[in-house]
């Protein structure tokens, strides 16, 4: 038997998988199911490409069941849920969801199971229905959720926040203008409470007006006050593996643009393309991402993370931002670019770390890979958000697929498609939907996702091409005011 047939055959007795081609070889014989749980399967859309077995669990089926490896319960009553864990927990519990994933598992085998959010309930079902839930524990978790607790580990790890001050609580305008000057952060602000989603808990502060906008929202709670910079934000996202950090690539965030968010300081995208970060910034970025990586895992962490870097337009100098102890928003794009096709989706080396199979592979040498491979990808996505403030019902909205711009400048539907990986340039786009006839639309809540190879945004704002798409999608939006709708809330599912 060849070393290759050696290894397949041995799949069922904890392989030692020996380099990149090893571990392509194992995912695509995969005989593990392991299961995306969700409101959607945006975040890991396309990894069943390569993950054999690999199926997605969603609440709102964008493909209305024609996507052959997405399962959604066919009776699901309304329910108001309020965040990301009560949809996961509801599938979780949901008897159809059970005997799905019964159905698919061998005889002892344990199904394992991955999401964005979760919490103790979460790994508590999880315990009891014999599945595995391939992610660090809920209160180490909640620990690194924490915009606080990350601000100090970045501190402890040589990877510093923009100048900042960490206060147990703030109760005027007076105090924190005086906090802040005494401090030389200026009264030009960016304050953040611990735990928020997409802007909803950052304020930007610089007259007692618009203290007395947010003060609700801030007075008791434990504060981060920055100074107020020029910036140029992008993200990127890590595994923390047993072998080191790997670093995928690196993209602009899309924030606060009207046209896709109400939310001032709202994460709304993301651009990935070679000059989102220059050489110079990258190197120090993947230094700042490492360093952060090794002191997580001396708290115990492992698998993905995703890391926001902040680099002053006024003196270069390249900060720790937020970061997500988890699969995020921009998941999707990570596991789509060229370093993906080259080597692996970068999700894949966060289920080698939770699955009982060794592996060896060399960091540093994947690490100068994807950094050269940066230089020449381009994707970006939109996150369409409704702005309104009224609750609608939905009568008719976009079918999940492929569209494109015609020549008069209207949006123009091609074709069904799974997912965006396909896409060859901007002139097509694919869109999916989260909110289908029957949903509601309310004030942030989540319409669907546009995704195309070529960028959205730049210097400038959005493109013309960008405006275009967002107007299309929104127009293909149709809906109704109702006289008693009940409380909406949007859902932190995403990021």
């Amino acid at each position: 038997m060849s070393e290759l047939g050696s290894v397949l055959a041995a799949q069922n007795t904890k392989p030692t998988l020996r380099g990149l081609s090893e571990i392509r070889a194992f995912f695509r014989t995969n005989t593990q199911p392991i299961y995306f749980i969700g409101a959607t399967a945006f975040n890991l859309l396309g990894v069943d490409r390569w993950v054999r077995n690999f199926r997605y669990v969603v609440y709102y089926d964008s493909w209305d069941g024609g996507h052959p490896r997405v399962f959604t319960p066919e009776d699901k009553p309304f329910v108001e849920f309020t965040t990301g864990e009560e949809i996961n927990n509801y599938l979780l519990r949901d008897k159809e969801v059970q005997q799905y994933i019964a159905s698919r598992a061998a005889p002892g085998q344990r199904p394992m199971v991955v999401m964005v959010f979760f919490d103790e309930e979460t790994a508590a079902i999880c315990q009891e229905l014999g599945y595995d839930l391939i992610l660090p524990s809920d209160e180490l978790r909640r620990r690194l959720d924490s915009k606080i607790v990350t601000t100090q580990l970045g501190n402890e790890a040589g990877a510093p926040s923009v100048p900042n001050l960490l206060h147990d609580g703030v109760s005027s305008w007076e105090e924190l203008s005086n906090l802040s000057t005494i401090n030389g952060l200026g009264t030009d602000l960016v304050v953040q409470t611990p735990y928020g989603d997409s802007g909803k808990t950052t304020f930007f502060i610089t007259s007692e007006e618009d203290w007395d906008k947010f003060a609700d929202d801030i007075i008791g709670e434990q504060v981060k006050i920055m100074k107020r910079i020029n910036n140029k934000a992008a993200a990127v996202e890590a595994v923390l593996t047993e072998h080191g950090t790997i670093v995928g690539p690196f993209m602009t965030d899309l924030t606060g643009y009207p046209e896709l968010t109400p939310y001032k300081g709202g994460w709304c995208g993301n651009d990935v393309f070679p000059e989102a970060i220059d050489d110079e910034h990258r190197a120090k970025a993947i230094d700042l991402v490492s360093r952060f990586g090794d002191r997580l895992k001396d708290e115990g962490y492992k698998g993905f993370f995703e890391f926001d870097v902040l680099i002053d337009t006024d003196d270069g100098e390249v900060y720790m931002g937020e970061v997500n102890p988890r699969i995020s928003g921009v998941s999707s794009l990570t596991n789509t670019t060229v370093g993906a096709y080259a080597d692996l989706p970068l999700v894949c080396f966060h289920f080698l770390e939770f699955m009982d199979i060794d592996y060896e592979i060399d960091v540093d040498e994947i690490n100068v890979r994807w950094r050269k491979l940066a230089a020449v990808d381009l994707w970006s996505q939109l996150i369409m958000k409704e702005p309104g403030d009224t609750v609608e019902r939905i009568l008719s909205a976009p079918e999940t697929g492929t569209y494109r711009i015609d020549e008069s400048g209207k949006l123009e539907f091609l074709r069904i498609s799974s997912d965006w990986h396909e896409l060859t340039d901007e002139h097509d786009a694919f869109f999916m939907r989260v909110y289908a006839p029957g949903d509601y639309r309310f004030h942030g809540a989540d319409l669907g996702i546009l995704v195309t190879k070529g960028r959205m945004q730049t210097d400038a704002g959005l493109t013309e091409l960008a405006l275009k798409y967002i107007a299309g999608i929104r127009e293909l939006y149709v809906s109704e005011e109702i006289a008693n709708p009940p409380t909406l809330q949007p859902l932190s599912w995403a990021k």
